[in-house]
């Protein structure tokens, strides 16, 4: 057991790949907002993290005003917190906005549509996606990744077979063959699972954050613990005891890392779950509140709306009316 992979299979990852590009330089394109992309995709998602996989070639991709990362042949670039950005290849040239009602033509939900275009220069390969996630259960793992990261695929036996499984399952995708779509939509799911892992490896070790809280060894053991059973009466000192820690040692470490202390992030969490079930599930708010480890519903709706700016009925009727709770 372990906090990533716990996590992981709680915020509802969905992959989707949607351009398949070979672009010769001189080339430059600005991205349309990520959140209008998806909404012609997949409008029921929540937050998105769009992303790109070199398969040929070399480009730039930045955040603007910052200064860009170079990439080359399996390098994946991901964009967190779903920030416009700046592709540019070799010669750059006049930026050239991708207008999404120019995409929206081409696009299609579980289709991968082809873009050819640039001058007479070096060609890149691009493979273009997104992934939707809930935000409030993501919310720890996305407030300590930057705006855009950058990890390679191209440096291990592993990394590389899903390098090359994505670009062959590009390639199916083209073609009417059943179940292309879904191959590809999960190989992307792993494509972000794997830059995760690869971008807690080089966080630096004065970094912040819940990730690099996982470098940590008896942090990264209370949140596999808090995230893997939320609804224990968790204590302090029962974790402390737990991971091998004085009591005052665990909560100075786990709040150096987290930046609020063990109790307090355990009640965001539980929060964080009793909104997901309130959206997708059917149990009362009585039910969910002591799920949420709370002893009456008024204390659990007070906490709520506290988090959430609303009651939680309220909220659960308002997720219900909406394609997403955005």
């Amino acid at each position: 057991m372990d906090a990533l992979s716990e996590i992981l299979k709680t915020i509802r990852l969905t992959g989707a790949t949607f351009v398949e590009a070979e672009l010769a330089g001189p080339w430059t394109f600005e991205t349309p907002p990520p959140r209008a992309l998806a909404d012609a995709l997949m409008p029921d998602a929540d937050h998105i993290v769009p992303y790109h996989l070199v398969t040929a070639g070399s480009c730039v991709a930045r955040v603007p005003p910052d200064s860009g990362l170079e990439l080359t042949e399996g390098d994946v670039v991901v964009f967190p917190h779903g920030d416009e950005h700046v592709l540019s290849g070799a010669g750059q040239g006049p930026a050239r906005p991708l207008a999404l009602q120019d995409l929206s033509r081409v696009l299609a939900r579980g289709k991968v549509a082809p873009l050819r275009t640039g001058g007479t220069g070096p060609l890149t390969g691009l493979v273009c996606g997104f992934f939707a996630v809930d935000r409030h259960l993501a919310a720890p793992m996305l407030a300590g990744l930057p705006r855009v990261f950058r990890v390679s695929l191209s440096d291990d036996p592993g990394a590389r077979w899903l390098h090359s499984s994505v670009r062959f399952s590009v390639a199916e995708a083209a073609t009417p063959r059943a179940g292309a779509a879904t191959v590809l939509a999960k190989l992307s799911e792993l494509l972000f699972v794997e830059a995760i892992r690869r971008y807690v490896e080089q966080v630096p070790d004065d970094q912040k954050g819940w990730l690099a809280g996982l470098r940590d060894p008896h942090v990264a053991q209370a949140l596999a613990l808090l995230h893997g059973r939320p609804e224990h009466a968790w204590t302090v000192a029962g974790l402390a005891r737990e991971v091998g820690q004085s009591r005052s040692v665990f909560a100075e470490r786990f709040t150096y890392y987290l930046g609020q202390p063990p109790m307090k992030y355990l009640t965001m969490w539980r929060l964080a779950l009793a909104a997901d079930q309130l959206r997708h599930g059917r149990a009362s708010i009585g039910r969910i509140a002591i799920q949420a480890g709370y002893d009456s519903e008024a204390a659990f709706t007070r906490a709520f709306k506290r988090e959430f700016g609303t009651p939680p009925a309220i909220w659960r009727r308002a997720a219900a009316g909406a394609p997403s709770a955005r």
